[in-house]
């Protein structure tokens, strides 16, 4: 029999029970002794079904009472506030270019470097089409069990996409009865309501056991201009409208820049004379600052057993999510045709004298340059329904071959699909013709008539789907004995088929509207794989485990990755573990087959000739994109010491290295390359002569690399004290390194890539008593600087207060605060949103939540 320490114990507990009241629980927990005899189950991260969870790969877990606790309204908000996150994973603040989508962003690596499974098996893609990481808006938090979080490369186990870790969601199973939850909460402006009900019922069959629920939830909008620390936006797009022109001095002439260029300005209409636009268009009264969603989920899992040695069991998940997103009315810039000796004709317009005195005139092409905000049209409200579909079956069963033999095949189909709508865009082809033949109702000022709307506005319509089956098998057991224990083993062999398309509406396509052209996407791939993984118990203390796995895509070839990973029980209080692995990401349908597509990004011109900071960005894709590889590696301790009960600490050095990676490059830092003479930068951006950004572009490309590191530490710690059951759990990440092409992010915060703070850390303690509990928790975001200023940034330290009361065993109630103190975010000059970076910091404030659960 081997032997089990309390260190063992101590691990197992922790991940079967997942049961606490901390908002993240380590893998150790102090358990009392138990037997040896326990049934096997999977580990995340391993395909081997054992007894013994002691795994060298660190795994966080966050389980369903702890999710309650803290209020918690979607996936993406429970994993995005813990300190292993990092980066700008798209959330329910992305007001721009978001589509709507929830996703993760482990280690700041990216979303799509992060494998999402439900119930251990993979999730599929889903967003407005041929998206490349998971909406966590597709499973509801009504559904959720506990969630699994392996910090560790595990390409060599699940394939390609986990290169950052895992993330692994368990629903409810094995329920019986009949259970209903309402869960609200607002902020004490008044805005920002969220709710959700949901329903759960499940009964034994006998030989078995189906749950069904049933999910609704709704989270409403709060506008920019609602919160008094966002700052007036300034456009140069105004809803009067204006042209470009040359800034004159007080005699009237040209002015012009050090390199002998002319500067320029926007020029209004104003009675009778074109003069420097006096203000900009403050846009943040018309965009939101939380995005509102609706999503209507449905969920089923159940087992039946045919006999002990074969089971069937399957799981059914359907969400639809209705959301929606809105900016300012559509910015028109438009460069408009000169005619020739001021000759009225119907393909141009005239330049009158006012213009010219005014310093308006042709540039060297024959052209002006207008803009307006399209207000008489209507603010732009993007709208998104989708329908996401997942249906996983499987069946398993024990031969009785040497010691026991477990197997397993399963078929999973995943399918995503999406229509999308513009309102209120403008039909950019349309609006020049409509400004040739009404000049000076266009240049005048004054609001549009209704048939000049009618003529350039529409709805832009789009969709997109995603589509992905998988057939895999496995089988596992014990192949021998050594003197320390069993040989365990797990082979298995998996075929996947993943495709997605994009169809953008016609006029965009077409670049006739005001919006950024963009191109379809549609293709599709297919991979076989086939792994094997063998845990070896060297001695009683020193347990081996070794991964390898083989896939051969259709797109890009082939890929070979392996693990291995060692725990060594020094005494029976201490445990250390390291682990080695190699990993790999299939560059996706949309990296392969995107169709070029058009962004504004927030940018820096350093020769200063754009107007605004949302510059045209073309992004380019590459069929001919190869995979990217990873080599990882963790080395560390789990420590329970004896004559402390209920302490226990991990501590975790880990570092990711990427090679080939696919990725867009730095445009800022490729605009600041350029400016400073770097010839290969301006070529790689396709800047022009003296700065022109008329064609910048951002390709993807495999000549990318990221390199990152640091040390996670966990300490929890459970005790009793005045009559009381405590809980203690802090989680803390220290960044050493986060390098990506050359750019040093550690430290830096930014509007394009995120938050790299060097210490984030997560606090909390609770108390129980009987029927009630209370608990306290904080969140720590240290100081960084801004990726393009240097500006310092401080730290910031978010507090929540919670509790739950046990009216009887049928009725329980919770309420909390987040943001007890009403935290504002912090102002970051290299902002994307309101001032600062809204997928970082909290923009809401403080928020009150309360909960009820009936059981029957």
């Amino acid at each position: 029999m081997t032997k089990r320490t309390k260190l063992s114990n101590s691990i197992n507990f922790a991940l079967l029970a997942s049961v606490s009241a901390t908002s993240a629980v380590s893998v150790t927990a102090y358990a009392a002794e138990e037997s040896a005899n326990v049934e096997r189950i999977a580990v995340t991260g391993s395909r081997i079904q054992r007894q013994d969870m002691e795994t060298a790969s660190p795994v966080t877990v966050i389980d369903a009472s702890a999710i309650k606790a803290e209020g918690y309204n979607s996936v993406d908000e429970i994993l995005q506030s813990q300190p292993a996150m990092a980066g700008m994973a798209a959330g329910a603040t992305t007001n721009n270019g978001s589509d709507g989508v929830a996703q993760v962003d482990l280690r700041g690596m990216g979303s799509n470097r992060t494998l999402v499974l439900l119930n251990g098996r993979r999730m599929v893609n889903s967003g407005s089409g041929a998206d490349s990481a998971v909406d966590l808006n597709t499973i509801p938090v009504a559904m959720i069990a506990r969630v699994e979080i392996l910090k560790d490369g595990a390409s060599a186990v699940y394939g390609s996409d986990a290169i950052a870790g895992v993330v692994n969601i368990i629903t409810k199973k094995d329920f019986e009865g009949f259970q209903f939850d309402i869960n609200g909460g607002a902020t004490d402006k008044g805005d920002a309501e969220n709710i959700e009900l949901s329903a759960l019922y499940g009964f034994d069959t006998g030989r078995g056991n189906v749950t069904f629920g049933l999910a609704y939830s709704e989270r409403k909008g709060v506008m920019q201009g609602d919160r008094d620390w966002v700052s007036k936006g300034d456009s140069s797009f105004t809803p009067q409208g204006g042209i470009v022109g040359n800034k004159l001095d007080s005699d009237g002439n040209p002015i012009f820049d050090d390199k002998g260029n002319n500067v320029t300005e926007v020029k209004n209409y104003d009675n009778g004379d074109w003069i420097a636009q006096e203000q900009g268009y403050d846009f943040t009264q018309d965009s939101w600052l939380q995005t509102p969603n609706k999503r209507y989920s449905f969920f089923a899992n159940g087992h039946h057993e045919f006999s002990n040695d074969l089971t069937l069991s399957g799981d059914l998940l359907y969400t639809k999510r209705k959301s929606s997103q809105m900016m300012a009315a559509q910015p028109a810039n438009l460069d408009l045709k000169v005619c020739e000796g001021n000759i009225k004709q119907d393909d141009c317009i005239t330049l009158d004298d006012a213009m010219i005195s005014g310093g308006i005139g042709a540039d060297e092409k024959g052209f002006i340059n207008y803009r307006k905000r399209m207000n008489d049209v209507g603010n732009r409200i993007y709208e998104q329904e989708t329908d996401t579909l997942r249906v996983s079956a499987g069946l398993a069963g024990y031969l009785d071959v040497n010691t026991g033999l477990d197997w397993d095949v399963s078929y999973t189909y995943g399918s995503n699909k999406a229509d999308t709508w513009v309102h209120n865009s403008i039909h950019e082809g349309n609006m020049i013709k409509s400004i040739n033949a009404n000049q000076d109702a266009w240049f005048g000022g004054d609001p549009m008539s209704q048939d000049m709307i009618n003529a350039v506005s529409y709805t832009e319509q789009t969709d997109g789907g995603n589509d992905q089956h998988v057939i895999a098998g496995v089988i596992s057991g014990e192949a021998f004995d050594l003197d320390a224990g069993a040989v365990a083993f797990a082979i298995g062999a998996e075929y996947r088929h993943e495709s997605g398309y994009y169809n953008p509406d016609p006029v965009i396509v077409a670049g006739e509207g005001t919006a950024a052209q963009q191109d379809p996407t549609d293709g599709s791939f297919d991979v076989f794989s086939v792994y094997q993984e063998v845990s070896v118990p060297f001695t009683e203390k020193l347990t081996g485990e070794f991964a390898l796995r083989y896939d051969d895509y259709s797109t890009f070839g082939n890929a070979a990755t392996w693990k291995v990973g060692l725990t060594y029980e020094a005494t029976d209080d201490l445990m250390l573990r390291t682990v080695a692995a190699t990993g790999f990401r299939a560059p996706s349908v949309s990296e392969l087959f995107g169709g070029n597509s058009g962004s504004f990004d927030f940018l820096d011109d350093p020769w200063g000739n754009e107007l605004d900071h949302q510059i045209l960005v073309n992004y380019t894709s590459d069929e001919n994109l190869d995979a990217e590889s990873s080599e990882s590696y963790t080395a560390g301790l789990v420590y329970s010491p004896s004559y402390v009960d209920g302490l226990s600490i991990t501590l975790d050095w880990w570092r990711f290295k990427i090679d080939n990676a696919i990725a867009r490059l730095d445009v800022q830092a490729g605009l600041n390359n350029c400016f400073a003479g770097d010839v290969s930068a301006c070529e790689t951006f396709s800047i022009g002569q003296d700065g022109d950004l008329s064609d910048l572009s951002n390709p993807l490309t495999n000549v990318g690399y990221q390199d990152t590191s640091g040390i996670d530490f966990n300490l929890a710690y459970s005790f009793e004290a005045f009559g009381l059951d405590w809980k203690i759990n802090n989680d803390l990440t220290h960044l050493i390194k986060f390098e990506q092409d050359g750019q040093n992010y550690t430290g830096t915060i930014g509007g394009m890539f995120g938050g790299y703070a060097e210490y984030k850390n997560n606090f909390n303690i609770s108390a129980r008593q009987g029927d009630w509990s209370v608990m306290y928790s904080n969140r720590y975001i240290g100081e960084m600087n801004d990726i393009n200023t240097d500006a310092p940034i401080d730290s910031i330290l978010y507090h929540n207060i919670s509790a739950t009361y046990f009216f009887s065993d049928a009725v329980s109630a919770n309420i909390g605060i987040k943001n007890l103190t009403d935290e504002e975010p912090l102002m970051i000059p290299s902002e994307n949103d309101a001032g600062t970076v809204p997928e970082v910091y909290d923009t809401i404030g403080r928020q009150i939540y309360a909960g009820v659960s009936f059981k029957f």
